[in-house]
């Protein structure tokens, strides 16, 4: 029997390559955007709660008769901006004297993005000052160059209802008014002039320009041009007049009596104009006495529609002191009996809903404005202007 061992099989002439198994695959990041996105949502949430919260508690502490739902409302404060006061100046005394800043032109357009106008505003913060027992005072800086005549007159006469006791029918006083006191910045003009009048004391800057009594009604006659270029207008009208201030037509075809009509709406205008400022010198000067300034006799010669300096104003009893708005700030405490009053202010709030409501805008908000260095008043035709244009 053999018992030899068999020989071993031959090598393999190459050996296979390992195996390498891939690493197993990353499992795919979650995107962590929207938590970011849902947490940002839930904080401005939580801050406009905790805003309408406040206003609620603060609403409540000073709850007035017919505020509730389903009553009548005693007036309109609660419907109008909502303000927030703002601290100036610290005082050493509880007393306040409150800042109204009327800035730019006067006018009864939406000025604030919340449907308020600018009379609707400083309305709301006469009201402010009114209601606050600690606001013995109310200081309005002017530097405005004025604007619409009837936003003009209403702010005017919001000053002057201010400033005045409230009566009863029986005469007794049940409200007493608080003084206001203009501070007249670089331009008081105009509308600017006409609302400060309302003041129970005037203070200007020597280089102040202030004055410009006087109304103006701005248009465009541009037939001459349509006639350049072939284009002829097709009026119908139910009466003789009913295209006043067209400017359509050639200077031509304007009737003399319709010249006459519009310039007579005009000196109407005018004299209403002068009717304010002599009775809002006269009321300011029976309380301020012999401290302050009187008209002089020959006033209207410079109510001509001319812009004087603060030291010719000053001359003509237009302005009762000549300073700057610190002198406003002592004449207003002296005026009140103050001593080292705080100065506050009322701006408005702007909480979530405000941000929401952008949303909600016509594109006609988004517009891009071409800035050309001078902030120009958007003049409409056919209404008359409390304004000064150099």
């Amino acid at each position: 029997m053999d018992t030899t061992p068999a020989a071993p099989p031959p090598p393999p002439l190459f050996s296979p390559p390992p195996v390498i198994a891939p690493p197993p695959a990353p499992k795919p990041r979650k995107s962590r955007g929207w938590m970011v996105f849902a947490l940002i949502l839930l904080g401005l949430l939580a801050f406009s709660l905790f805003g309408n919260l406040t206003q609620f508690v603060a609403h409540a502490l000073s709850f007035r008769p017919g505020s509730l739902p389903g009553e009548a409302f005693s007036s309109a404060r609660d419907l109008g901006p909502k303000l927030d006061e703002c601290l100036l100046a610290k005082g050493r005394s509880a007393d306040k004297i409150a800042v109204i800043t009327v800035d730019g032109v006067i006018t009864s357009h939406e000025t604030d993005g919340n449907g308020n106008t600018l009379v609707d505003v400083i309305q709301a913060q006469l009201d402010r000052a009114s209601d606050d027992r600690h606001v013995k005072a109310v200081i309005l800086k002017v530097d405005s160059p004025g604007g619409e005549v009837l936003a003009s007159d209403d702010i005017y006469k919001a000053i002057r209802a201010f400033g005045s006791d409230e009566k009863d029918d029986k005469g007794k006083i049940i409200h007493r008014g608080k003084p206001v006191v203009c501070s007249m910045g670089s331009l008081a003009a105009s509308g600017g002039y006409y609302i400060s009048s309302g003041c129970r004391w005037i203070v200007a800057n020597e280089l102040t320009l202030t004055g410009s009594i006087g109304v103006i009604m701005h248009g465009w006659n541009y037939r001459g041009l349509m006639d350049k270029v072939g284009v002829a207008p097709m009026t119908y009208k139910s009466g003789k007049f009913k295209d006043m201030l067209s400017g359509e037509r050639a200077p031509g075809e304007i009737p003399a009596e319709e010249r006459a009509m519009v310039q007579s709406l005009i000196d109407e205008t005018y004299g209403k104009f002068k009717e304010v400022v002599a009775d809002g010198r006269e009321a300011a000067h029976g309380q301020n006495k012999k401290e302050g300034r009187a008209l002089a006799e020959d006033w209207t010669n410079y109510a001509d529609g001319r812009v004087v300096s603060g030291t010719e104003a000053f001359e003509h009893g237009f302005v009762d002191e000549l300073g700057n708005f610190a002198d406003a700030v002592s004449r207003a405490e002296k005026i009140a009996g103050l001593s080292e009053a705080s100065l506050v202010e009322y701006r408005e709030r702007y909480d979530f809903s405000n941000f929401l409501s952008l949303f909600g805008q016509s594109s006609q908000s988004h517009d891009i404005k071409l800035q050309i260095g001078a902030d120009l008043p958007k003049l409409r035709a056919g209404l008359m202007y409390f304004l000064y244009q150099p």
